[in-house]
């Protein structure tokens, strides 16, 4: 069995995807996802010009190798746009190999560690008030984990305040545009959200936070503080993880549950984290961390020190990479939790897929594969569409983690 040919596809059905799609000479194709937000037709082109060329006529079946062929002969290796290609290698070669087998894609990575899969959705409003209405609507839909983000009064454009209720997507024009921040007003504002969230709505259901990387080491740790009477499932992103001692001060000040590593590319951006058991759940994902073969390897290593999975699932990764992850997610033994936004109408069109929700849980289907296809004919009609990221900026005009 050999490769006979590859091809990007790049469509905007509401937001940018890149597909990658792998062809065999027994007529068995794969695909993966390769998006990365922002920042899309730079692995466009590290697939196109620097990686489909060697992997035509390579074994299909080679997975571990083509894995290692694309990683280590690279000189120049990590980084997003890397890990990204071979991510989507990884994957469409692995949905090769199960639909090969005629087996989903869980029961070739070893079977089922459970039944069903718990995942948190993202419920935001303009101030306290909506958000505690949106949380609300999450529960009525059956939500048993919700990850809740509020404006802050004073802050232009707070982080994790959509522009609709179920469809938040922050890329949002050609030129980046500046959103605002204000720690002080944060640390503030926000513990008095969870008070009222809890006071609503009790401690039935998970509650969780994403800090998108805005605070420093203290005032993370200030942060989680104040949120320990709420008892929050999770505090995501509290600091930037580049300096990953960063963490032991935050840990040495809260028992809030941390959560980190959706912009990680390998293994060794965690590994100090979890080794010295810093972080709670590392939320490192198929399409960031470099496919199924990889984050294979970095949950086992989160295994030995009592870290969960809680991989991040936002509308920046295609279906292709929602499906494989809940492969993933139900073969995993050490799994905590997985992130779920909604992907529009128009999207789920173009990737038809298997996987269904239903009460809080997502359940992957039995189909070959890791279940995810693509409609090229109705991905044609939705040509790209160049839409970058913020940028955020203290009040003073400093520069500052969007």
């Amino acid at each position: 069995m050999k490769i006979t040919s590859a091809k990007v596809i790049v469509t905007c059905p509401g937001r940018n995807f890149v597909t990658l799609k792998i062809e065999t000479d027994q007529g068995v194709y794969g695909i993966g996802d390769a998006t990365l937000n922002g920042r899309e037709k730079a692995v466009v082109a590290y697939l196109e010009d620097h990686v489909i060329p060697c992997l035509i006529g390579r074994d299909p079946g080679r997975i571990e190798d083509t894995w290692q062929y694309l990683y280590r002969g690279a000189y120049w290796r990590r980084g997003p746009v890397t890990m990204r290609a071979i991510a989507a290698v990884d994957v469409a070669l692995w949905d090769i190999k199960a639909k090969m087998a005629g087996m989903p894609l869980y029961q070739l990575l070893g079977g089922r560690s459970r039944d069903k899969v718990m995942v948190y959705g993202h419920a935001n409003g303009a101030d306290i008030a909506s958000t505690v209405e949106a949380v609300g609507r999450y529960i009525d839909m059956g939500y048993q984990a919700i990850r809740a983000q509020t404006g802050i009064p004073g802050v232009e454009k707070a982080y994790g305040v959509g522009r609709g209720d179920m469809y938040y997507e922050p890329a949002d024009a050609a030129l980046p545009t500046e959103t605002g921040w204000n720690t002080a007003k944060a640390l503030d504002y926000i513990p008095k959200l969870f008070a009222k969230l809890r006071d609503t709505y009790g401690y039935e259901h998970h509650l969780l936070h994403d800090g998108h990387h805005r605070y420093t080491p203290l005032e993370a740790a200030q942060m989680g503080k104040a949120l320990e009477p709420f008892r929050l499932f999770w505090f995501e992103d509290c600091t930037p993880a580049e300096n990953q001692e960063a963490f032991k001060l935050v840990r040495q000040h809260t028992t809030t549950p941390l959560a980190v590593g959706e912009i990680f590319n390998t293994i060794w951006d965690c590994k100090d984290l979890i080794q010295n058991q810093l972080i709670d759940y590392i939320r490192a994902t198929i399409v960031g961390a470099g496919g199924v073969t990889h984050l294979k390897r970095i949950a086992d290593l989160a295994s030995l020190y009592q870290v969960r999975t809680g991989c991040h699932g936002a509308t920046d990764l295609s279906p292709v990479t929602m499906g494989t992850a809940l492969h993933f997610d139900t073969w995993v033994p050490n799994f905590g939790v997985q992130e779920y936004m909604r992907h529009t109408p128009e999207t789920d069109e173009v990737f038809p897929h298997d996987y269904s929700f239903a009460k809080g849980y997502m359940t992957c289907g039995e189909n070959p594969g890791h279940g995810v296809d693509i409609d090229e004919a109705l991905a044609a009609k939705y040509p790209y569409s160049p839409a970058q990221l913020p940028v955020a900026r203290l009040e003073d005009g400093t520069m500052w983690n969007w």
